[in-house]
């Protein structure tokens, strides 16, 4: 188990990565990073405990491992800064996620309310778990994204579970997740982005935006699915002229 004091901050990427992911989402984002070699960035299990959030921010990773009582034996309270599920949420800031990989356990509530307040109060973007919070009622309520397998009345290491390690590179919900990625969550699930090729996959990702618009207002009209998705050569000299046509970005 890892000791408190080795535990490391994570490198952060420029904010404005972020906010550019959050903004692209998903499922272009999973689709762009695809052709960019990355086949499969999704973060399987994890579903959004609300919906109608869209985030993205580096991750502060947490590894649970499963429960030996020599190790760890601590009830709720007991010995509060050996509990390494706390020891993640200390250096949150402000739009940072913390990435959970509690092996898909279903019996463990690696966070409840309490501990989330502190990462909404700090900030923090979100939280992404496979496998279970608790207190989730009180928890829907907080200004946090919130992306579980499930629901649990069971404290973090109650069950099956205990926290082993901050910050270290994780295997969450099958993907691998290093401290500092990307992640980007919305109604559709979690994706991870290496943080070496986020700029890239933002200036991809906004060319498909941008044509995806065209071809939605085209689509909307009952114009050919066959010709504007995806688009053709044959309607490029029209898809240019409504690109002229657009009022500039201030």
């Amino acid at each position: 188990m890892q000791s408190p004091s080795d535990i490391r901050d994570i490198n952060r990427p420029p904010r404005a990565h972020c906010d550019a992911l959050a903004q692209i989402g998903t499922a272009t984002a999973s689709s762009e990073l695809s052709l960019m070699g990355i086949r499969d960035a999704q973060i399987r299990g994890p579903r959004p405990l609300k919906t109608g959030r869209s985030v993205a921010g580096p991750a502060l990773t947490l590894q649970m491992m499963p429960k030996r009582e020599d190790l760890y034996g601590s009830n709720e309270y007991e010995e509060p800064e050996r509990q390494l599920h706390r020891h993640v949420l200390y250096p949150a800031q402000a739009g940072d996620m913390v990435v959970v990989d509690a092996r898909g356990d279903m019996a463990s509530g690696i966070f409840g309310e309490m501990m989330l307040t502190y990462l909404a109060g700090r900030g923090g973007a979100g939280v992404v778990v496979d496998g279970c919070i608790r207190d989730s009622a009180k928890a829907a309520e907080l200004d946090l994204g919130i992306w579980v397998k499930g629901v649990s009345p069971n404290y973090h290491a109650q069950t099956n579970l205990i926290p082993f390690a901050v910050n270290i590179p994780v295997a969450c919900g099958g993907a691998l997740v290093m401290p500092g990625d990307i992640i980007v969550a919305d109604d559709d699930g979690v994706v991870v982005v290496p943080v070496g090729m986020a700029e890239d996959l933002i200036r991809e990702a906004s060319k498909h935006a941008e044509w995806e618009e065209f071809a939605r207002f085209r689509l909307s009209q009952g114009a050919d699915l066959r010709k504007y998705y995806p688009l053709t050569a044959e309607v490029e000299d029209e898809y240019q002229a409504w690109r002229a046509s657009q009022p500039a970005e201030n």
